[in-house]
């Protein structure tokens, strides 16, 4: 049994993944839209909205995520995060989890 609480003095981090557990994919969090341009070759991710909102721009177009919505990038999807509320809160999953498979992009 794992069970992990975010820490909410930091914009973002990792819960558990395969550097510290056998959990095989990574499953972290992040309380603000960090604008960092990336992409992964082989990973998908997804970004699940807790609480508030965010615009996450994949691929040059911004989409609007509130709480409920389920984000899901595909391999090659160039992704960020422009802006979120004070609330926003969400949980991203990586899979399958490829260790040095981000690509970062200029904004």
């Amino acid at each position: 049994m794992i069970h992990q609480t975010p820490n909410r003095q930091v914009a973002k981090g990792w819960f558990v993944g395969p550097w510290n557990s056998a959990v095989p994919i990574p499953v972290g969090f992040a309380n603000a839209g960090i604008n960092e341009p990336h992409h992964h070759a082989h990973m998908f991710e997804l970004y699940l909205v807790a609480s508030g909102t965010s615009t996450a721009v994949v691929n040059h177009k911004p989409i609007q995520l509130q709480a409920g919505d389920l984000l899901v990038i595909e391999p090659g999807e160039s992704h960020t995060f422009t802006q979120s509320s004070d609330d926003y809160f969400h949980f991203v999953i990586q899979t399958p989890f490829v260790p040095g498979d981000k690509m970062n992009e200029s904004s």
